[in-house]
C-alpha cells in the first residue's frame, strides 16, 4: 500500500515539474478542429534546393 502512495507523490511531483516549466504555452485543450485549429506555416524553400530545381524545369518546357 505504501508504494501506491509513494509512486502517487512521484508522478505528481513529475507532472507538477513539467507544468511549471511549459509556464503559460502548455496548451491543454486537446484536440482542435475547424477555426479553433492553428496551423504554422511551412518554411520557406531555401535558395540551393530553388536553384537545384529551376533548370529541370525551365528545361522540360517546350
Amino acid at each position: 500500500m505504501w508504494k501506491i502512495v509513494v509512486g502517487f507523490i512521484a508522478f505528481a511531483a513529475l507532472a507538477m515539474f513539467v507544468i511549471i516549466k511549459a509556464g503559460d504555452k502548455a496548451d491543454m485543450g486537446g484536440e482542435k478542429h475547424g477555426a479553433d485549429a492553428v496551423h504554422a506555416p511551412e518554411p520557406a524553400a531555401s535558395g540551393p534546393a530553388e536553384a537545384a530545381s529551376a533548370p529541370a524545369s525551365a528545361a522540360s518546357a517546350p
